[in-house]
């Protein structure tokens, strides 16, 4: 209960626009349930902390006795269903599968055949607008695209999804894909420096003062565009994944041997690489030319950190572009899941 009790009141501090939206009592549940603390305690002041269990005694005080059920009965709701998304292999997809229980079908008669009926709106490579239109489809309700892109944005932005890594324990190039395309969907930032952290804004000042040239000069627009989300830089977007530790979420600096080199370093260090004509069809090599690298994903797709004006984005592949590939130093690769 703690964990989206605070959610709650932190949705209605940061985000104004959504409030006079959905300001009503449903707004409390729903934004408690999706909306993840982090982003919103750093955009406000990367100090700022919360008392989890005042809070909820705090908003617990303005439910009466049948709110309270009904927040009980939506937390039993709302866990079945994360059950049967993850059975149908969309663990990765629950938080859209929550914000959408809340918007089409809280206050709504639901039975045991309503979590089967919105898990089966789900399909692989799907937008927010298709699967919004499936949802609408399937109850005749009216849920408005927007609405939802704007919560799941705020989620995707910061939150850390590895319940569909093929092999968590391990670093292995067919999650590093895994990692790269959840960053491009998020919509992550460039920071020059960073490696996948929630950009707030003490590490904005930091690296302003460390890289007055490469994000000092730009800091207005990083204000603006990236601050409260996830950033990396090329090479710092393939870092960090190698040092997310799988216990925690967290993106631990050094870890799990991976070096702290450069985009030009990490092809020095490769021991297997080559030049681009002769890349072999293996998702998760990087593409490298003299101070870029990023991630082929397969299907002739690269994601990479581009720039601070254009953030992480999927980009076509072109021997044009890149000079080399290279099997990432500190990963291993693999063709399938291990059995375990």
């Amino acid at each position: 209960m703690n964990e989206f009790l605070g959610r709650a009141a932190l949705m209605v501090v940061t985000d104004k626009q959504t409030l006079k939206k959905v300001l009503t009592g449903v707004l409390i549940i729903l934004v408690a349930l999706f909306m993840p603390i982090i982003a919103a305690v750093e955009v406000l002041n990367s100090d700022f902390t919360i008392d989890a269990d005042e809070l909820e005694t705090m908003l617990m005080s303005h439910l009466d006795e049948s709110e309270k059920v009904q927040l009980h009965e939506l937390d039993s709701q709302i866990k079945k269903l994360d059950s049967k998304m993850s059975s149908a292999g969309y663990g990765a997809r629950t938080k859209e599968a929550e914000v959408l229980w809340m918007l089409a079908l809280y206050g709504k008669p639901t039975d045991s055949k309503t979590a089967d009926k919105l898990v089966k709106c789900f399909k692989e490579d799907q937008t927010d607008n298709q699967l919004v239109a499936a949802v609408n489809k399937t109850f005749g309700t009216n849920v408005a695209a927007d609405i939802f892109t704007k919560i799941m944005n705020s989620i995707r932005s910061t939150t850390i999804n590895i319940s569909d890594y093929v092999d968590p324990s391990t670093k292995n190039n067919l999650d590093l894909v895994k990692w790269a395309k959840h960053a491009e969907k998020s919509g992550w930032g460039y920071v020059w420096g960073t490696y996948g952290g929630v950009m707030n804004k003490k590490t904005l000042e930091r690296k302003s003062s460390q890289y007055p040239n490469e994000v000092g000069s730009l800091s207005d627009f990083i204000k603006k565009s990236w601050l409260g989300g996830r950033t990396a830089d090329c090479v710092g977007l393939i870092k960090g994944y190698g040092w997310l530790n799988p216990e925690t979420l967290e993106v631990e600096y050094g870890t799990n041997g991976m070096k702290d080199v450069g985009a030009d370093g990490m092809y020095k260090n490769a021991k297997v690489k080559g030049p681009i004509e002769t890349m072999p069809e293996v998702p998760g090599l990087a593409v490298w030319h003299k101070g870029h690298i990023g991630i082929y994903i397969g299907n002739g797709e690269v994601i990479e950190a581009m720039s601070t004006k254009t953030g992480v984005k999927k980009t076509k592949f072109s021997t044009k572009r890149w000079s080399h590939w290279l099997e990432i130093p500190y990963i291993e690769y693999i063709d399938e899941a291990p059995s375990h």
